[in-house]
């Protein structure tokens, strides 16, 4: 049960962080750049971290330069991406790019998919194909090459935290050796564009993104990997995607179409579906190499 609400409300904050750079980014970045939404989101998140960590009594320790190289990665590709590409091409580039990348490893590691979670995952990669693929054109390669490179980051990002003992100081790691990255990346998008644009709307969006969704989103997905197969965590982030278009439709006024509903439905069907699948018995996790 404690693992089930972990993930909930892990994907909870995945989908609120598509709502809030998919808000931030609109027309283009009008309200902010991609490179400061980045820098901000990622050192808003190291702040809110330490924070939680300090009221703890606990130290940044458990992250790694590699899983911190994919967590910008991911938070980098992610927000240059969507100001290039429609949103329903992204989530398909960005979650077909992590199941591939998650199940990958999880295949050549020894994990064997039963047979309903890979009718599951037959079915809910339907839906996600229904979802965003039918009449949308054909994406800016750029765009789709930076959500590609985003969804095999945020895979390997997944995947190295299975192992962690202390998801919290794991993750305040993590954001913390990201830092000097972003702040990089804010350097290159000054010289590329002369006075970064970001109105007060656009750095409240990459605040809440940074410090909620992602801080503490990524704090309680690091807690829940430990008890999930790779095929199992690759899975379930498929029900993001269905989660954010319902946000889009209260929060944002998007329309509801039957397509979103039947897409949806099949969806989280096929992800239900692959859950419900009896778990093999594990042995406890190794380490996964942070340090």
């Amino acid at each position: 049960m404690r693992t089930g609400l972990l993930t909930v409300l892990a994907l909870v904050g995945f989908a609120a962080n598509s709502l809030l750079c998919r808000a931030a980014l609109a027309g283009g970045g009008r309200l902010i750049d991609a490179a400061s939404f980045t820098g901000v989101r990622l050192v808003s998140g190291a702040l809110v971290l330490a924070l939680l960590l300090r009221a703890r009594s606990g130290r940044h320790t458990g992250g790694s330069w590699p899983s911190a190289l994919a967590l910008f990665a991911y938070a980098a590709g992610f927000s240059l991406a969507y100001v290039r590409i429609p949103t329903g091409v992204g989530a398909l580039l960005l979650f077909g790019c992590v199941q591939a990348t998650m199940l990958g490893t999880g295949l050549a590691r020894g994990e064997r998919p039963k047979a309903r979670e890979v009718a599951g995952l037959l079915l809910a990669l339907g839906g996600l194909v229904g979802l965003t693929a039918p009449g949308v054109s054909a994406p800016d390669p750029v765009g789709a090459a930076m959500m590609a490179g985003a969804g095999v980051a945020w895979g390997v990002y997944s995947l190295r935290g299975r192992g962690n003992r202390d998801p919290l100081a794991a993750t305040a790691d993590n954001f913390l050796r990201s830092v000097p990255m972003a702040v990089a990346l804010s350097g290159v998008g000054l010289l590329a564009q002369g006075t970064p644009h970001a109105t007060g709307r656009g750095i409240a969006l990459a605040l809440a993104s940074g410090a909620l969704a992602s801080g503490v989103g990524y704090s309680l997905w690091y807690a829940a990997l430990p008890h999930l197969t790779a095929t199992r965590a690759a899975i379930i982030q498929l029900s993001v995607p269905v989660l954010a278009a319902a946000g889009g439709v209260l929060l944002l006024g998007e329309g509801v179409t039957a397509r979103v509903l039947l897409a949806g439905t099949a969806l989280l069907a096929g992800v239900l579906l692959a859950l419900s699948a009896k778990a093999a018995p594990r042995k406890p996790a190794a380490a996964s190499g942070q340090e």
